[in-house]
Parts: structure tokens; C-alpha cells; sequence
């Protein structure tokens, strides 16, 4: 890939604002697609709040809807953002006045739930795991389960902006974190 027209990070490192936010969902809604947030706005869809600055959209979309969604974001003035991780199943992209957009890309599965990087990594969705639903700004939006994002939350090394959506989780719906995802205090 040729790196050369692609924007980076910090040209497109403004705050993703619910007005952003509201932006997108109403082109997925236009589009006809479905669309799960995720990452730190999917947190605070389940709080019903928000709670924190956000850098970015992270969503989880099929594969089909991905072409739709990156063809219209291209068609909006888009472009790739590098990352040193890029995949067909995780990529970014991004607008110098929208923000940046980050694809977890999924395969829906006959059971309801769906496989994020078949071939590759195997994270298996179940159903119930893909039918919680959250509110950013009173406008309902299809998000992930608690415990999805609590079991999502493994297998890296956690920021403290992760820690804060975990303890927040916790204290809401008493859901039960890993010793590794509860910061020790100094």
C-alpha cells in the first residue's frame, strides 16, 4: 500500500464529539446498515453517559457493510489512516473536520453471533454479546454487552482510560473484572 496520501494520526487527532458521533450514525442510518459501537463510546452507550474524551469511533461491522460504509466515507472525503497494524479486519480512516472511524470487521454467523478475523484470530461474538443496546445523547444505538467489554478488555497491556471504563462498568452493573483489570493505587 502506498502510504504517501494517507493522513495520520495526528491530522486527525481532534476529540470524537457526540455531534460526530450523531453524524455517523445518521449516515449508518441512511446507508441501511447495522453498526455495533464499541471501544470507549460503546462503554459509555451502556453508562448512558459520557464519560471521558474520545480520540475516536470504534464499530463492529460485517464484512458486506464494511464496502458499503468505506465506499460512502471515501465518497465524503475519507481517507486510510496509517497504522503500523493495519488488517481487513481492523483499519482506520479518517477526515481532517469528522475524525477518525476504527473498523473491527466481523463475520456474521448462522447462530446469531459472528467471528471478528475468521482464519486469523478467531474471536468468536456470541448472540447475546451483539444484542445490548446503550443511549449516546438519548438516541438509542446497538453496542455490545458489559460483558463483552469486560472480556474484550484481556490480553493487552490496559491504559488507565481502560481502567476507567472497566471500574465504571463495575460500579454500574456489578460485573465482575479480572485482577488485571483493576488498577492498583500507588
Amino acid at each position: 500500500m502506498d502510504t504517501s496520501d494517507l493522513l495520520t494520526d495526528t491530522e486527525c487527532a481532534n476529540p470524537m464529539t457526540v455531534d460526530k458521533v450523531h453524524w455517523f450514525l445518521d449516515l449508518f442510518d441512511e446507508l441501511g446498515i447495522k453498526v455495533w459501537i464499541d471501544g470507549g463510546w460503546g462503554v459509555d452507550a451502556l453508562l448512558g453517559e459520557s464519560t471521558r474524551e474520545h480520540q475516536d469511533l470504534d464499530i463492529i461491522i460485517s464484512w458486506e457493510d464494511s464496502a458499503t460504509l468505506t465506499e460512502a466515507l471515501f465518497a465524503r472525503g475519507f481517507v486510510d489512516i496509517y497504522t503500523d497494524d493495519r488488517k481487513d479486519r481492523n483499519f482506520v480512516m479518517g477526515h481532517r473536520l469528522r475524525g477518525k472511524i476504527d473498523f473491527h470487521v466481523i463475520e456474521l454467523t448462522e447462530d446469531g453471533g459472528a467471528v471478528y478475523g475468521p482464519g486469523e484470530i478467531d474471536w468468536i461474538i456470541t448472540e447475546s454479546e451483539l444484542n445490548a443496546a446503550g443511549f449516546i445523547e438519548e438516541r438509542e444505538v446497538r453496542c455490545l454487552s458489559v460483558d463483552y467489554q469486560v472480556r474484550s478488555h484481556t490480553g493487552y497491556i490496559l491504559t488507565d482510560t481502560d481502567f476507567a471504563d472497566l471500574w465504571a462498568l463495575h460500579k454500574r452493573y456489578g460485573v465482575k473484572l479480572l485482577p488485571e483489570q483493576i488498577k492498583a493505587e500507588a
